[in-house]
């Protein structure tokens, strides 16, 4: 089916000269007449243009093909009246497609081959149709007419085929992968547009047309296929030799342009067709040559000899500039006639004072409108040939040499009408040039992965000012001298993009070492390049004007500063930003203060907290920031729109009345008065119908604004903490309003500040952070205020679920002590909106629901409460059984703290607690973590913690009843596959945990039980096999749990045990993975103090099996690795990934404990010997040799220790 489009390229779209009338003669009975409104107008030109197809469609459908000269006449009559029509001025979406491609399948039935004039009308109306009503023709329709423009190709004459090409430009558009049948006719070894679009036509006109059509061929719309192989390598071919070949002396400059910008556009659609692919005839390195080219094509002053193929390489590859003349290609033979002139009106126009408040505001309006503005108009963007303006004019704290060149004054009388004519409309072909070569590069960083271009980063971003010559040409050089706004910020664009997500990247970059003589490290060289990144844009925002362009700057800053390591640099790189930056929160445009703010957002959340940050946010506020000297730009001084905001400026700068650091933080001052404060003075238009209230700032300010204040509460939480109240208060007032993202941004600031509470409380007391706790006092009263505001109603309104999933989040981040104080009423109150909630019909809400209540149920004062366990535990139950994945993770992840709650109360509160408890709720939990330990990842690595602490909580009672006895061993069996199976490995890990809690159980059969043998083998098999190490110590902690003898089984059983354990020991540095080797010091003392345990607890006749393992080549390895791991003073073994720390610290033992235990077991095996027990003499002996080897090697070890400790001691002076 025919369908419109959003947008169409309309570059060779032809302008109809016939006027449609804008008003409505008067009736005769009135005074005067009254013109018609925009949107009658607009009906009334739709009407008019329905009208005329609809009456053209029915006559062509009235006519039979014949070669009579009236039906040619008449065919003429019907395209000129058709063409005539100017469809792109008003709104025609009462035109249906399907009546356009019936009419035009029509016309080309009754319009012969030979009537070539009849043709190229034909051609003109599919074009203009097509193009002004922005139609992509169905399947049928595109066939039929695709196939008459091929056959008019073959047969018409020559001069008929850039009309025709056109036309077919139109059809194909968005169509490609529907061409197949004609694809080989257009694209084969010798089809039409590979011989018209070949560089060595020599006919520009259908060389253009030809890339123009190639270049709609590669286009897709979203939903459609793209076009296939081989064809999609043909097109690519032709447009990347269109972009090699050099401009022939014949060709006009602005023709050359255009056929230029087809080619790009073409790559354009190209790269946007899916990933880049590392083929034979596809090289970056050589489409990244030929961007850059033309990212400089036309630029005054400059001529760029280009590479023909930019390589990867941490240092850039040196191109040819030339500065004393442009290229002869791009000046017309007017400027070399009138060169002298020119010259002296130069020098004339240099002496001269520049005028920036006039300039800048009309630059500022230029911006606005077209791509670069002439010389008629600009100040001097169109003429100045200087180069990199060296000269003797500067801005304040802006180098001269890099101010921009678009912003130095010439005269307006260096050329005559004509003459300033042709050269203003050459410099906005050019311009359009650089801004395509721009977009295809950003569609070059969005299909290519990030790790192969960051090997072209030194190509296209500088390391180095380039003092003493000129600058190296980078996309920063395009932000700072073209003169043209637009493409001033698409290069802007490439630079943000190229940033997103180079964290990892730039992770690199350090420079806090002294330098190094000898060579420059990479990552000094890359420290350099960030640090030329945020000097350059900084001169960038100083200088520029033009609304659009400064919001691109100010958003590059902003990725920029989210991905700099800055805490790897020397620090002074923030604070000339901070200052400059503060006065655009005031600027006029509202886009421009947002960008503002989210950059304030990107320097308060980077790796927070930087003490550089720090002490800028601690600096007091100005009495008015856009009057203090010093952080002014050139745009500021040329006019203050908000001089008389006096009021909200020293609101928003309490900083000078508190005079230093103790007072609230100026930044979140700033922020709140934002967002609460009427505004006084007029804004820009784009500020119109923005504000949720009509006294009070944009609504995208205000937002900003509280994501700001999130994101300072959440990294910088001591300074804030003043205005806790403050900030409580403003969360209350943004949750009163009527408009759901105010609200939801109130509910997040309240979620943070809670946050932030509870890591304060979390914090060691020894740690700064612990000292300045806010006290639980003040803690109760904010949330006593919050909880009786607004919030409840946010968490009952049923029409905004996401908003009560973030009122959910925030009841969660209440601190437990400051819970246990509020009044009862409030408690139940939370409680009660929580267990409704978890019945919502919302996946979002229920899942946040249930989380809270996992938090609630650790909270002391709660967990003690049967009743509100069992409430608790039949909702996280419910939630298990949902749909819904992430209701289930988040379930699951709840139904793990509970069960750590009984495991607490069991051993604070005892019997009472257990008898307390529900077996049949005991049962369903049991039943409900075996059926989730099946489900997903994300629900499985909670639901087998919660098997483990189940399963370790049963007691005696439960276990006599026969009812518990099938599901136990489906538990224990979810828990061995698990162990064994191919899950993640924070899955196994958990598992591994599980058995471990569970063989702390003694009232389990663990010894005699059918599951307790694959118990054991599967953590044998996890601890010398798993290639993650911390799941391999994990399994060696487990396999130490139990504490008798006979928990261990048999004979063949203990073995089995032991001989996996020294296996894992002596093998314990074998691993593929480099990153593991980091925990092969904890695999080896836990892997050691299992093997003690193990030998304090054997029996005679375990001994053989003992005596293999110690007898053979392995014992001086094991005997090695413990002599180390007793020697050790106490290393760090890896902590659990959900494990509760306490229980982690239970499953280790220091290297002195080892010492006792095998001093204890070598006692009682030395008992045993003088027993004189004779089936197990040989194997006695053996074990107890090795024992001895291992006590007198470590004395000796130690001896030599202290020697050598002495013998420092003594030679130290």
């Amino acid at each position: 089916m025919a369908g419109k489009v959003t947008s169409y390229d309309s570059d060779l779209s032809f302008s109809s000269n016939r006027k449609i009338q804008g008003f409505q003669s008067a009736s005769l009975d009135t005074s005067r007449f009254v013109p018609l409104s925009k949107a009658q107008h607009e009906l009334d030109g739709s009407a008019q243009a329905q009208d005329q197809i609809s009456r053209c469609s029915n006559k062509l459908r009235s006519l039979r093909p014949s070669d009579s000269a009236t039906l040619k006449t008449e065919l003429n009559l019907l395209f000129d009246q058709l063409i005539s029509e100017n469809y792109s001025s008003s709104n025609h979406d009462s035109i249906h497609p399907e009546v356009v491609c019936e009419m035009l399948m029509q016309a080309s039935h009754l319009v012969p081959l030979s009537q070539e004039h009849l043709i190229i009308k034909l051609c003109q109306l599919i074009h203009q149709l097509l193009n002004q009503l922005q139609i992509i023709v169905d399947e049928h329709t595109l066939d039929v007419l695709v196939s008459y423009c091929s056959r008019a190709l073959r047969t018409c004459s020559s001069w008929t085929h850039p009309e025709v090409l056109l036309a077919l430009s139109s059809l194909v558009y968005g169509n490609g992968s529907k061409c197949q049948r004609h694809l080989p006719e257009l694209l084969g070894l010798s089809g039409i547009l590979v011989s018209y679009g070949d560089p060595g036509q020599p006919d520009i006109e259908l060389r253009r047309s030809a890339v123009h059509c190639i270049a709609n061929l590669c286009l897709s719309v979203p939903g459609q296929p793209y076009l296939e192989e081989p064809y999609k390598g043909i097109c690519y071919g032709i447009l990347l030799r269109t972009l090699q070949s050099p401009k022939t002396p014949d060709v006009e400059d602005i023709v050359f342009c255009t056929l230029l910008q087809s080619a790009l556009k073409g790559m354009q659609y190209f790269l946007n067709g899916g990933k880049w692919k590392a083929i034979p005839n596809q090289d970056l390195g050589t489409l990244l040559a030929v961007l850059k080219r033309f990212m400089f094509y036309g630029l005054p002053g400059i001529s760029v000899e280009m590479p023909q193929v930019l390589y990867p390489a941490p240092l850039p590859q040196y191109e040819t500039i030339s500065t004393a003349k442009p290229e002869p290609s791009q000046d017309s033979t007017v400027q070399k006639k009138n060169a002298g002139s020119q010259q002296n009106k130069k020098r004339k126009s240099r002496g001269k004072g520049k005028k920036s408040g006039a300039e800048g505001k009309r630059d500022a309006e230029e911006g606005e409108g077209d791509d670069v503005s002439g010389p008629l108009k600009t100040a001097g963007g169109g003429v100045d040939q200087s180069g990199w303006s060296f000269g003797s004019q500067s801005v304040t704290g802006v180098t001269p040499q890099l101010y921009p060149s678009w912003k130095k004054g010439s005269s307006d009388s260096e050329f005559s009408d004509p003459e300033g004519g042709m050269q203003s409309k050459l410099r906005l072909y050019q311009a359009r040039v650089r801004q395509s070569a721009l977009q295809c590069f950003l569609a070059v960083v969005k299909c290519v992965e990030k790790r192969i271009l960051y090997g072209y980063w030194s190509s296209f971003v500088p390391d180095a000012p380039g003092i003493g010559g000129p600058p190296p040409l980078t996309l920063l050089t395009i932000a700072l001298k073209d003169p043209s706004p637009k493409v001033r910020a698409g290069s802007l664009q490439v630079l943000s993009a190229l940033l997103e997500g180079s964290r990892q990247f730039l992770s690199t970059a350090e420079d806090t070492s002294a330098p190094r003589q000898a060579f420059t490290p990479f990552s000094a060289t890359l420290a350099a390049s960030v640090r030329e990144l945020h000097r350059s844009l900084l001169l960038a925002l100083v200088a520029e004007s033009s609304c659009q362009t400064l919001t691109q700057v100010l958003k590059c800053l902003a990725h920029l500063v989210s991905n700099v390591p800055y805490n790897r640099l020397r620090p002074g790189l923030l604070s000339p930003l901070w200052k400059q930056i503060r006065p655009y929160i005031r600027h006029r445009d509202v886009n421009v203060r947002v960008s503002c703010l989210t950059l304030f957002g990107a320097l308060v959340s980077t790796q927070a907290p930087l003490p550089e940050i720090q002490l800028l946010l601690q600096q007091p506020g100005s009495t008015s920031a856009l009057n203090t000297p010093g952080i002014r730009t050139p745009q500021e001084l040329s006019h203050n729109w908000r001089q008389p905001a006096r009021r909200d400026e020293d609101a928003s700068s309490p900083g000078d009345v508190e005079g230093g650091p103790e007072g609230p933080c100026w930044l979140l001052q700033l922020c709140m008065s934002l967002v609460t404060q009427p505004r006084e003075e007029p804004y820009s238009d784009s500020d119109a119908g923005g504000s949720s209230g009509a006294s009070l700032e944009p609504s995208p300010v205000r937002l900003e604004a509280l994501q700001v204040l999130a994101h300072l509460v959440k990294g910088y939480f001591s300074l804030a903490q003043t205005s806790l109240l403050e900030l409580g208060q403003l969360s209350a007032r943004c949750l009163a309003e009527q408009e759901p993202s105010v609200q939801l941004h109130g509910a997040k600031l309240l979620e943070e500040l809670g946050t932030g509470i509870i890591q304060q409380y979390r914090a060691d007391a020894s740690t700064p952070q612990s000292a300045k706790r806010l006290p639980v006092c003040q803690v109760v009263q904010f949330w006593s205020e919050v909880l009786s505001g607004p919030l409840i109603s946010a968490l009952q309104n049923e029409q905004h679920p996401t908003l009560q999933t973030s009122a959910c989040d925030t009841l969660s981040s209440i601190l437990p002590q400051a819970f246990s104080q509020l009044p009862d009423k409030t408690q139940v109150l939370c409680i009660t909106i929580l267990l409704g909630l978890t019945y919502s019909e919302n996946s979002l809400v229920k899942a946040a629901a249930v989380r809270a209540l996992g938090v609630y149920i650790l909270f002391p004062c709660l967990r003690e409460d049967v009743m509100f366990v069992a409430d608790t535990a039949n909702a996280i139950l419910t939630a298990l059984d949902d749909r819904s994945p992430n209701v289930r993770a988040k379930a699951a992840w709840s139904l793990g703290n509970l069960t750590d709650t009984l495991i607490v109360n069991m051993q604070s509160v005892g019997l009472e607690f257990q008898e307390e408890f529900s077996d049949m709720l005991l049962l369903n939990m049991l039943r409900s973590a075996t059926k989730a330990s099946g489900d997903k990842d994300r629900v499985k690595s909670n639901a087998v913690r919660a098997l483990g602490n189940l399963l370790h909580f049963l007691q005696p009672v439960h276990l006599g009843k026969p009812v518990f006895e099938q599901p136990l061993q489906e538990a224990m069996r979810a828990l061995i596959d698990t162990v064994r199976g191919d899950a993640t490995m924070k899955v196994r890990w958990n598992a591994c945990y599980a058995l471990g809690n569970t063989f702390r159980n003694r009232s389990l059969p663990l010894g005699s039980a059918v599951w307790s043998k694959e118990a054991y083998s599967a953590l044998s098999y996890v601890v010398t096999s798993c290639k993650n190490f911390k799941v391999r110590i994990k399994s060696a902690a487990a396999l130490s749990v139990p504490s008798t003898r006979d928990c261990y089984g048999d004979v063949h059983q203990f073995a089995e045990v032991w001989q996996a354990l020294a296996q894992a020991l002596e093998h314990s540095e074998d691993t593929e993975d480099f990153l593991e080797y980091r925990y092969c010091a904890s695999l080896r003392s836990q892997l050691c103090r299992a093997l003690l345990h193990l030998l304090s607890m054997c029996l005679p006749d375990d001994l053989p099996a003992l005596r293999s393992s110690l007898s053979d080549q392995s014992r001086p390895v094991l005997q090695g690795f413990l002599v180390r791991y007793l020697g050790d003073k106490g290393v760090a073994l890896v902590a659990g990934v959900d494990g509760p720390a306490g229980e982690e610290a239970g499953d280790y033992a220091a290297p002195e404990d080892g010492l006792m235990v095998l001093n204890e077991t070598l006692t009682r095996l030395k008992g045993l010997l003088g027993e004189n027990v004779l089936d197990s003499g040989e194997d006695l002996k053996t074990v107890v040799n090795f024992l001895e080897d291992v006590v007198r090697n470590f004395e000796e070890m130690k001896e030599s220790d202290s020697k050598d400790s002495s013998l420092m001691l003594s030679t130290s002076p």
